[in-house]
């Protein structure tokens, strides 16, 4: 626009001739479309993700006045930043202000951010944490568990800081006869790396100290960057001994707490992990003895009911009514016996006496009663009964049997019947 048509549309513009506002607006986007792109810096106060659409929305505040704008972006360039960006992330934009003459409002919308200050720093903690992560140290495998009641703990804090006070004092209220190895160290600036590995180290290799605990009481990004050195997380890592970490408030999250075996919240919550509640413990032993008498009482009342039974049961409660009834039936089986025996011997009594009666009947001794003899050579060997007078030869010696008694002959002269 010219000099000369500014003159004319200001002289056309007057009470009698005012501009519409569609006029107005539309000069107005003129004048700003007229920046092109240019870099803004400011602090993140909101983010607005929308899902399913094209387009973030964000506002850009101003660190050191009460003025911020509106920022609009694509949800992909959010996504794509080396640090995720959160509320309160300060940050460089290189975007294009535009002004929406339907609303009368004026956006920025961004094609880049980058994080200044301490989101360099974040930039720098995150690309160690990738790092550190890809080497497996955060592997929560490797995490060591702490022990029930150590002979001594080691602190590293600041020299008679909060942090310190905060854990002497809680261990000791919970379990009184706790002994602590205290080492002093700078927890920040350019000596404290270097102080608090020499600590370590020394607590490390005490042979009394089972547990270390890395303490100090909060603080901005820039004051907990020691608590994100490599070189101590790296000693960290290659320690026997456990290592808590308790760095500042739950919102501080420096890399020492993933390398760490526990992560404490605060110092008072790592006081709470290295030893337990004496008077929960004590509280916690009367309650299993009381559960212990309990059972215990229960299982004899169990038990006792379980005997009641077994003796109410016959066999117990009249243990003779079993072998009474053996005894009878041993008896029966007895007299039967006894009376299967006598008839048996009966039967063969009377069967012997038939046999002798037969016996005697058919024997010899009946045939010589009635007159008959035996006769038997015994001029010979063997001596046999003769049967024919061709078996008495004359001289043939004979024996003659007969019912009372027998006799010897001679045989002087044979006779056929």
């Amino acid at each position: 626009m010219t000099s000369d048509q500014a003159n004319t549309g200001a002289q056309s513009n007057s009470a009698e001739h005012p501009w519409p506002v569609r006029t107005v607006n539309t000069k107005i986007a003129d004048w700003i479309h007229r920046l092109g792109q240019i870099w803004v810096e400011g602090q993140v106060t909101q983010i607005n993700r929308r899902p399913g659409t094209r387009v973030a929305f964000l506002t850009l505040r101003d660190p050191a006045a009460d003025i911020s704008i509106s920022v609009t972006c694509s949800p992909d360039l959010l996504m794509r930043t080396e640090v995720p960006l959160a509320e309160g992330s300060h940050v460089v934009v290189l975007g294009r202000p535009t002004y929406f003459t339907g609303r009368g409002t004026v956006s920025l919308r961004v094609t880049d951010i980058r994080p200044v200050g301490v989101g360099e720093l974040l930039l720098r903690i995150e690309r160690l944490r990738q790092l550190l992560a890809a080497e497996g140290i955060f592997d929560s495998r490797l995490k060591r568990p702490l022990p029930f009641l150590p002979r001594a703990v080691g602190l590293i804090s600041g020299r008679s800081s909060a942090a310190q006070r905060d854990v002497v004092a809680v261990a000791g209220t919970r379990w009184p006869a706790v002994r602590f190895e205290v080492r002093d160290a700078p927890v920040q600036g350019p000596t404290a790396v270097p102080r608090i590995l020499g600590h370590l180290a020394d607590l490390d290799a005490d042979p009394d100290v089972e547990v270390i605990i890395i303490a100090r009481g909060g603080g901005s990004v820039e004051d907990l960057l020691p608590f994100s050195d490599e070189a101590l997380l790296r000693a960290v890592s290659a320690c026997r001994t456990p290592v808590i970490s308790a760095i500042g408030h739950e919102p501080d999250a420096p890399l020492l707490d993933l390398v760490a075996d526990v992560r404490a919240a605060t110092p008072t919550d790592a006081a709470k992990r290295v030893v337990p509640d004496v008077a929960a413990e004590l509280a916690g032993v009367a309650e299993m003895r009381r559960r212990s008498a309990h059972a215990l009482r229960n299982w004899v009342r169990r038990e006792a009911h379980v005997v009641d039974g077994l003796c109410a049961r016959p066999v117990l409660a009249r243990p003779f009514t079993m072998i009474d009834a053996h005894a009878e039936q041993i008896d029966r089986m007895r007299r039967d016996i006894r009376r299967d025996i006598r008839r048996r011997i009966d039967a063969e009594d009377r069967r012997r006496e038939h046999l002798s009666a037969r016996l005697g009947t058919l024997g010899p001794a009946q045939t010589l009663a009635r007159g008959y003899a035996v006769v038997q050579r015994t001029d010979v060997d063997p001596a046999h009964v003769v049967g024919t007078v061709a078996d008495m030869p004359s001289g043939a010696r004979l024996r003659i049997r007969v019912a009372d008694g027998a006799a010897t002959a001679r045989v002087t002269e044979g006779e056929q019947a």
